[in-house]
């Protein structure tokens, strides 16, 4: 396995570009620590597909520089890498059978038969194929297919990292479940540095230790599923991780208050008066907005309540910006509710940027 370090890089598909915005990939510094397992999230376009190419040796980047446990890569293709690598739709070789698709990387390294017959017997009860290993992969359905583009990745004891391309597209939701549990396993027995490509956060959240949320060809925020849920770095991780996601509301700053309207909110630290931002915005996630009495709390104008069985989901308005809370089981809602925000729970974003205290 590998220390991946990502130097300064930046990637355009423009022959000559001059603008920041001509950038697919805009400037990431970026480690990947050796046995690491790491989720690259963001929506379609924000480049996270861009970055694993770029690892893999798929493309070679407009600036900056890979390196592999401190060697520079750069120029070197993806055989000479020693990459294993995913892809969102399953390459299989057809007229071969399961266990020859499987073995074919282990006998192209020349590695002895019996290692060989060990290892993808090994991989074939994790993927749930042994019934159908002597079948060929043609007639296999799509989410065998990729079972087998999977255990192809995982066969090789030898490479420097496995890449994942949102590979489980085609798979069923509770195979889904199954596999990232397998994979987890996988990474504990044997300590792949594994990078995987979703834009679905729960295969992030429950697959990675740690998760780099991109947004517009740039790193946001990298942490743990815990740290991204509690204090999102840039409103798009508050937006993209939850369900349903952070509410944040435009406010004006005063100290350590922020106005809503004609209403106060107290905030746990205010904005440093050298500095000026253009949006200054509230974030809270809906589990800590708390309902209250009318009167105790901000007003809320109520538009629809739905239950998800263990709890509910209040969608509101305040301000005429969307509120949602999240009601628990056995919690009442008061016929005229209010909001009430816990100033420990509560973030200040100045141009989508979170404000920290003491920053």
């Amino acid at each position: 396995m590998a220390r991946i370090d990502l130097d300064h890089i930046r990637h355009s598909y423009l022959p000559n570009p001059k603008s920041p915005s001509d950038y697919a990939l805009k400037e990431v510094n970026l480690t990947f620590e050796d046995g690491g397992a790491y989720a690259l999230l963001g929506s379609s376009g924000c480049g996270k597909t861009t970055l694993l190419n770029i690892i893999s040796g798929l493309l070679t980047p407009s600036e900056g520089e890979l390196l592999f446990d401190g060697k520079p890569v750069t120029e070197l293709s993806t055989e000479a890498r020693n990459i294993a690598q995913v892809f969102q739709f399953p390459v299989v070789y057809d007229t071969m059978s399961v266990y020859d698709n499987l073995a074919f990387p282990l006998r192209n390294r020349g590695v002895p038969a019996a290692e060989v017959d060990q290892k993808v017997n090994e991989i074939l009860r994790i993927i749930d194929l042994e019934s159908k290993a002597k079948r060929k992969a043609q007639g296999l359905t799509a989410d065998e297919k990729q079972k087998i583009s999977l255990g192809r990745g995982l066969v090789r004891s030898d490479t420097n990292a496995i890449l994942f391309d949102e590979p489980l597209t085609v798979i069923d939701p509770h195979m889904k479940w199954v596999l990232r549990s397998q994979l987890k396993h996988l990474h504990k027995q044997f300590g792949f540095t594994m990078v995987y490509v979703t834009h679905d956060q729960t295969e992030a959240l429950t697959f990675a230790d740690k998760v780099v949320v991109m947004y517009g060809g740039e790193v946001v925020q990298i942490g743990t599923p815990d740290e991204l849920f509690r204090k999102p770095q840039h409103t798009f991780v508050g937006y993209f991780i939850g369900s349903p996601g952070m509410n944040v509301l435009p406010c004006e700053v005063d100290g350590t208050t922020a106005r809503i309207g004609e209403h106060s909110v107290p905030l746990a630290c205010g904005l440093d008066p050298m500095k000026t931002a253009q949006k200054t915005e509230v974030g809270i996630r809906p589990e800590f907005v708390k309902l209250g009495e009318a009167g105790e709390g901000l007003p809320l104008k109520v538009n629809a309540v739905e239950d998800i069985g263990r709890y509910r989901i209040l969608r509101g308005e305040m301000n005429g910006a969307a509120l949602n809370a999240i009601v628990g089981e056995g919690e009442s809602i008061p016929e005229s509710p209010t909001a009430l925000f816990d100033p420990a729970q509560t973030n200040l974003y100045a141009d989508s940027w979170l404000v920290s205290e003491g920053a």
